[in-house]
């Protein structure tokens, strides 16, 4: 299949620049890369200029354009006619040798796939289980012969029974789902949500949909927008043989208080995409669960490092919360 890349960034050239490199060594080259840059420098600019990397393009948008959701629906504006498959990747990945060759292959495989995500596996935190253990499955996830270690709001939530019974990657109604991810089995799942440091689609979807401007800068949430609204064209799959890092670069990333805010309204919207018109049990338990994440963020004030940033970002979330019954975000159809 003849595929482009898009990467948006933001004031990371050193960490697009290692992403660049391990595209590189790719076993399957894109046709097409396309740099998306939204930065207020020439550093990004001067990284792909003195560092020749094939099939590249580079766009240095204007502030009409910056923001990850403006700079995607840029990026995909500009892909090749001939173009069948839209891959997104985060700035401050970087990709195992045969990253883009998994992808491709599993929309070969079966015509029904809409999107492929792939695994970040330094954040990986599966283990395989021991049969002489009996995990306690409020503390545990187990899958499949492995098991993961549960948060503490996972396994607050799962004391008081607001766990998600729906497996990794799926939203149920009240829109909470699991945060587990998937162990390193080669297999391939279907999910409900992509994540945007490491999604692609058919070109027929994004013919059709658009990425929202609801998501204005930084854009949280916004690849679970997309994701879900994908689904009328096809499945949504995560192969666990695509592989590659996640680094977290913190330049480009907002302040904590506007990061919780962010976290409850951009998260009250995208449950309102799942769920447009939900009944009091979902209601009841988006909100109970909204709370309580709110609650231990406060606790993390006492319990974590960084006490400062658990503080912002729990106010955030709180005066997000409140900000619902005053002001809800209006949901693009």
């Amino acid at each position: 299949m003849n595929f482009s890349l898009i990467i948006c960034t933001y004031m990371r050239p050193e960490s697009l620049q290692a992403l660049l490199q391990s595209i590189q060594k790719q076993l399957l080259y894109p046709n097409q890369i396309l740099i998306i840059d939204g930065s207020i420098n020439n550093e990004t600019k001067t990284v792909v200029e003195e560092n020749k990397f094939q099939n590249l393009e580079y766009f240095l948008v204007s502030k009409d354009n910056r923001g990850l959701t403006r700079q995607r629906n840029y990026g995909v504006s500009k892909v090749n006619t001939d173009c069948e498959i839209v891959c997104f990747l985060d700035d401050d990945t970087v990709l195992e040798p045969d990253y883009f060759k998994q992808i491709i292959e599993t929309f070969n495989v079966n015509s029904a796939i809409a999107g492929v995500g792939g695994i970040a596996i330094n954040e990986y935190g599966w283990k395989k289980q021991d049969p002489d253990v009996l995990y306690d499955q409020k503390k545990y996830y187990l899958f499949e012969g492995f098991y993961y270690k549960e948060g503490l709001r996972n396994v607050v939530r799962n004391y008081l029974k607001l766990n998600s019974t729906l497996g990794s990657g799926k939203m149920p109604n009240y829109s909470h789902g699991g945060t587990s991810g998937f162990p390193l089995t080669g297999k391939t799942y279907e999910v409900d949500l992509l994540i945007g440091m490491s999604m692609s689609f058919k070109k027929q979807v994004l013919d059709q949909i658009k990425f929202s401007g609801y998501f204005e800068g930084y854009g949280l949430y916004e690849d679970a927008d997309f994701s879900l609204r994908a689904l009328q064209f096809g499945q949504n799959v995560i192969n666990t043989n695509a592989r590659l890092s996640h680094f977290h670069a913190e330049s480009g990333r907002p302040n904590k208080y506007k990061y919780g805010k962010m976290v409850v309204r951009n998260g009250w919207y995208v449950w309102r995409v799942k769920n447009p018109a939900p009944v009091f049990k979902d209601r009841l338990k988006w909100n109970l669960i909204t709370v309580l994440l709110i609650l231990i963020r406060f606790t993390n004030v006492l319990t974590e490092q960084k006490k400062e940033e658990a503080f912002t970002e729990a106010l955030g979330r709180s005066i997000g919360f409140l900000s619902l019954f005053v002001n809800k975000p209006k949901v693009n159809s």
